[in-house]
């Protein structure tokens, strides 16, 4: 049995329309152009940055969420579906991000930060982080986190545009993260 193509289905869907099953293919649609792009961007970004590991940190909830997307340079990296350090996000980091706060920790284990983050960021084999937030018309959507993880690492200004650049590629289009 061979399954009717995404034109054929397409155009069997305009000759019998059903709202509903065109709802449920036009989130489908806009779920899969929405993966492609944070998976691109992702990409692209872990190769120009030569960064071990470049992850999108989702917000689901206000100041919750988890890592969705990742691109690594080895296995070893993967952190997806982490949480974070929760009790070490406060709305404190929030309000900071909100206002387009660019965080670069060349060495975490120079850094003046909290434990809690720093032991997070041991425990998921970071050695230095950049961090950017991807800002929507509605708030704070997520980070955008390029991890160094085998040695300290000074993140120049271009590295900071090339993030930044990423994540206005990620805003752009709302109604892709809306989705």
């Amino acid at each position: 049995m061979q399954l009717p193509s995404f034109s054929e289905f397409e155009n069997r869907s305009n000759h019998h329309p059903n709202e509903g099953l065109q709802q449920l293919l036009n989130r489908l649609v806009a779920k899969i152009e929405r993966d492609e792009l944070v998976r691109q961007t992702t990409n692209q970004l872990r190769e120009l940055l030569h960064a071990d590991r470049v992850v999108l940190y989702y917000f689901y909830e206000q100041w919750q969420g988890q890592v969705t997307f990742e691109s690594l340079s080895a296995d070893k990296y993967s952190i997806l579906g982490s949480t974070g350090a929760s009790d070490c996000f406060t709305h404190e980091y929030a309000a900071l991000y909100l206002e387009g706060r660019v965080r670069a920790i060349a060495d975490i284990e120079l850094e003046a930060i909290q434990d809690c983050h720093r032991d997070f960021l041991r425990s998921i084999q970071v050695r230095a982080n950049l961090v950017v937030p991807i800002l929507i018309p509605r708030g704070l959507w997520g980070l955008l986190v390029a991890h160094h993880c085998q040695h300290p690492r000074d993140w120049t200004l271009a590295d900071i545009e090339l993030m930044e650049t990423g994540a206005r590629t990620l805003a752009t289009d709302s109604n892709i993260l809306e989705s």
